[in-house]
C-alpha cells in the first residue's frame, strides 16, 4: 500500500470491515467494499458478493482491476459451532479462491486474518508463543489454522505476498456483535448503557486476549505497509494489547456507571473461551514491524462508553 491501489474488501459489513474500509481510503486507496447482503446505506463502490461464488470473485478482480484483497468474510466461532459445514466452506474455500486469484493475477498484496482460535487446550495459555502447539477444537479455529498453512504455502510456492494477523477478541463501537465467543466484551457496553445489567455467557474468571478496534485497524494498516523483507512470519502474526476477565471489565465500567451489575450464565461459549490463551506473546510483531498498542482496559472503557453515549443520544 505504498502506492494508490484498487482494493477489494470482502465481509465489509462485519465488525472489522466497517472500520477498515474507512481506514484504507484514508491511505490513498480506491476501495470496493463487498458483502453477501446489501446494507441499508451502502458505502461508495459497494459490491454485492458471495465469497463462495468463485466466478463472480474472478469477474470482480478483472473488471475493477483489483490489486489488493482484504479477505475478511468469515463465520465466527459461536456461529461456526451451530453450522460447521457452512463455516468450513465460507472460512476455507473462499481463502483458497482468494489465494489462487492472487497467484493468477499477481496481486500486490493479500490480507487474510487469523485468530487466537487456532490455539487449543494443549497450547500454553500464558504468553502464548508465536510458534507453539496449535490444537483447535472449534470449527472456526480449525479453518483459521488451515487457512494459515495455505497462506504460508502460497507464499513459499507461488510467491504470493499474503499477510495475516491472529486477532484477539476485538471491541468496537461501530457495529454490533457478530457471533463470536469474545462478543460479550462488546455487548456488555451496550447493556451497561441500555439496562444497567448484563447476563454474561462467560464465567467471571475467564481471561482472554482483547484489543480495541482502533488498535486492530492500525495494526492491520501497519503490517500491510511494512517492507516485505522485514517480515519473518509467513503464516500469521500473534497480536496483543490487553487481557481481562468479565469481572475486570465490569469493574472498569463501574468506574463510570457505579450501579452497573452483572450475572453469569455460562454456556457452550464458556468452554470455547477456556480453551483459548489468557495472554499472547506478540514479540515477533513488535520486532519485525514495531507494533505497539495504544489502548489498555481503562482507556478503552472510557472511550467506548463516551462514543456509545453519543451514538445512542444519551
Amino acid at each position: 500500500m505504498n502506492k494508490r491501489s484498487n482494493v477489494l474488501v470482502t465481509g465489509a459489513g462485519g465488525q472489522i470491515g466497517a472500520e477498515l474500509v474507512e481506514a484504507l481510503r484514508k491511505v490513498n486507496n480506491i476501495v470496493y467494499p463487498s458483502d453477501i447482503s446489501i446494507p441499508d446505506n451502502p458505502p461508495d463502490h459497494f459490491l454485492q458478493l458471495d465469497v463462495l461464488d468463485k466466478k463472480r470473485m474472478k469477474e470482480i478482480v478483472q473488471e475493477y482491476k483489483i490489486e489488493e484483497i482484504f479477505h475478511l468474510a468469515a463465520i465466527l466461532s459461536a456461529k461456526g459451532e451451530e453450522n460447521p459445514m457452512l463455516a468450513w466452506r465460507v472460512n476455507l474455500e473462499s481463502v483458497l479462491t482468494v489465494l489462487e486469484l492472487a497467484a493468477e493475477f499477481k496481486l500486490f498484496k493479500v490480507f487474510i486474518p487469523s485468530s487466537i482460535a487456532i490455539f487449543g487446550p494443549s497450547t500454553p495459555k500464558i504468553n502464548t508463543p508465536q510458534n507453539t502447539v496449535t490444537d483447535p477444537d472449534t470449527v472456526y479455529g480449525i479453518t483459521k489454522l488451515t487457512g494459515e498453512r495455505w497462506c504460508s504455502y502460497y507464499h513459499q510456492k507461488r510467491g504470493v505476498d499474503v499477510r495475516s494477523l491472529r486477532y484477539p477478541g476485538l471491541v468496537g463501537y461501530k457495529t454490533l456483535p457478530g457471533g463470536g465467543t469474545t462478543d460479550y466484551a462488546v455487548d456488555i457496553f451496550h447493556k451497561a448503557l441500555e439496562t444497567g445489567h448484563y447476563d454474561c455467557f462467560i464465567g467471571e474468571d475467564v481471561a482472554m486476549p482483547m484489543m480495541y478496534m482502533p488498535d486492530a485497524i492500525r495494526a492491520t494498516i501497519e503490517l500491510l505497509q511494512a517492507p516485505q523483507e522485514q517480515l519473518t512470519v509467513d503464516s500469521s502474526y500473534n497480536l496483543a494489547a490487553m487481557s481481562f476477565t468479565p469481572k475486570q471489565i465490569t469493574e472498569a465500567i463501574q468506574k463510570h456507571i457505579p450501579d452497573f451489575t452483572i450475572s453469569y450464565q455460562p454456556d457452550f461459549r464458556d468452554q470455547i473461551a477456556r480453551s483459548w490463551p489468557s495472554s499472547i506473546d506478540d514479540s515477533s510483531a513488535r520486532k519485525d514491524w514495531n507494533w505497539q498498542p495504544e489502548y489498555d482496559l481503562d482507556k478503552m472503557t472510557a472511550d467506548m462508553l463516551s462514543r456509545l453515549k453519543t451514538i445512542k443520544g444519551l
